[in-house]
C-alpha cells in the first residue's frame, strides 16, 4: 500500500479575523448596502474565526485586471509552495531525518485559482535541486476535490512503481479571484468562506527506501480509492471566466447534494469493503463549509467528534480549496488518538466526490 509519510503546510503571512473581513465587504459594497446587509449573516454562521491571505486588506478594495491577478498568483504560488515543501520534507514530527529533494521521483501539482504555462511545478523545480529526469503531473480545475484526487493519483502511480516517491503539492490563492464589482450572492458567500494556503504531502511506495525515514507513531496508508462524478452538475461549483478573472460558481444546492450524491457514494464504497460507520475511527473530510460538515453528520450519521479536525481547520484557516484536506490529514497524523481506519473525502466541481480508505500502521 501507499504510505503518506509526511504532510507540510504553507501559511500566508496576512491573517484576518472574520469580523474584519465582514467589515471590509460592507465597505467595498457600500452602494449595495441593502443587499449586502441581508447576506452578512453568512459571515457569522460560517464557523470561521480567521483566515490567511497573500495580499493585504487594502488590495481587495482595488480593481485588478486578469494579468495583474495572475502575475501575483504565479509569484505567491511558487513562494508558498516552497514553504509547504520544506515543512513536508524536514518535519521532525513525521520524519526521522530530512528527505533529500533528489529522492523525489514525481511531482503532482494541484491548483485551480490561477494559470501558468510552464506550470507552477516547473518554477518550483527551478528553485530546488530536483533531478532533471523528474516526472510531472500538473492537475488544474479540480477545485475543492483537488487535494483528495491528487492523493489518489499519487497512489495509482505508486501502485505501478512501488520503489518510487511522489511529492504532491496543492496551492490555492482564492483571495486573488475576488472581484469587488461582483455583487452576486455566490461571490459574497465565497468571500465569507475561502482563504489562501498551500500544502505538500510525501507519498512513498511500499518498496521505497524512504520507508525507514518514517517517524510518526501512526502513519496512514492508502488501501483503496473511489471517484464519482454526477452528470449534468457542472453549474454547482466552478468558475465563469471574464475579462477581470474568475467569477465563482457556488450553488446553494451543495449541502443537499451531500444527501443525494455523497451519501450513496460513501455507502457503496464502505459496503465494498464490508465496513460500517463504527469501523471508521475518523473522517478526514474537506471542510467545504459548516453546512457541508453538518450535512455529512446528518446524512451519513457521522458523529461530530470524528470530524473534529475538519471543524478546527475550517475555524482557523477557512476553506482553502484543494490544500484544505491535507491540513486536516496533517492534524489527524499529529493526533495521539489510536486509529485503525479513516475515510478521506472531498467534493468538487463536476459535481464530483472523491473517497479514500486509509489504514494506520
Amino acid at each position: 500500500m501507499t504510505k503518506i509519510a509526511s504532510v507540510g503546510i504553507g501559511v500566508p503571512s496576512h491573517t484576518l479575523d472574520q469580523e474584519t473581513v465582514k467589515s471590509l465587504v460592507k465597505k467595498i459594497f457600500v452602494n449595495e448596502k441593502r443587499m449586502i446587509n441581508r447576506l452578512l449573516t453568512v459571515f457569522e454562521n460560517a464557523a470561521i474565526q480567521s483566515r490567511q491571505f497573500v495580499v493585504t486588506p487594502d488590495w481587495f478594495e482595488t480593481t485588478q485586471d486578469f494579468k495583474t491577478r495572475n502575475d501575483l498568483y504565479i509569484k505567491h504560488a511558487v513562494d508558498l509552495s516552497l514553504i509547504a515543501i520544506e515543512d513536508c520534507l524536514t518535519n521532525q514530527s513525521f520524519l526521522q531525518k530530512t528527505v533529500p529533494i533528489s529522492d523525489i521521483d514525481h511531482i503532482i501539482f494541484v491548483s485551480s485559482t490561477g494559470i501558468a504555462t510552464p506550470t507552477i511545478d516547473v518554477h518550483i523545480i527551478n528553485r530546488l535541486p530536483f533531478r532533471e529526469s523528474i516526472s510531472r503531473t500538473p492537475l488544474w480545475g479540480l477545485g475543492c476535490a483537488g487535494g483528495a484526487i491528487g492523493i489518489s493519483h499519487a497512489h495509482h502511480i505508486l501502485q505501478a512503481q512501488p520503489t518510487t516517491n511522489v511529492l504532491l503539492i496543492c496551492c490555492e490563492l482564492c483571495s486573488l479571484t475576488f472581484q469587488n464589482n461582483d455583487i452576486r450572492k455566490s461571490n459574497i458567500v465565497g468571500t465569507a468562506l475561502f482563504g489562501d494556503g498551500a500544502s505538500a504531502a510525501l507519498l512513498i511506495g511500499n518498496k521505497s527506501h524512504l520507508n525507514r525515514y518514517v517517524q510518526a507513531k501512526q502513519t496512514p496508508s492508502i488501501k483503496s480509492t473511489s471517484s464519482f462524478t454526477k452528470r449534468h452538475t457542472e453549474n454547482v461549483m466552478g468558475w465563469n471566466i471574464n475579462t477581470n478573472g474568475f467569477n465563482v460558481i457556488f450553488s446553494k444546492r451543495i449541502p443537499k447534494l451531500i444527501h443525494t450524491l455523497f451519501k450513496p457514494h460513501l455507502e457503496k464504497f464502505m459496503g465494498e469493503h464490508l465496513l460500517v460507520n463504527d469501523d471508521i475511527d475518523s473522517f478526514i473530510a474537506h471542510p467545504g463549509g459548516r453546512k457541508v460538515l453538518e450535512s455529512m453528520e446528518e446524512a451519513c450519521l457521522i458523529p461530530s467528534e470524528k470530524l473534529r479536525h475538519s471543524y478546527d481547520v475550517l475555524k482557523n484557516h477557512g476553506n482553502m480549496s484543494s490544500p484544505t484536506v491535507l491540513y486536516v490529514l496533517r492534524e489527524w497524523i499529529k493526533d495521539s488518538e489510536s486509529k485503525h481506519r479513516s475515510i478521506l473525502s472531498a467534493l468538487g466541481p463536476g459535481f464530483s466526490s472523491e473517497l479514500l480508505l486509509l489504514e494506520w500502521s
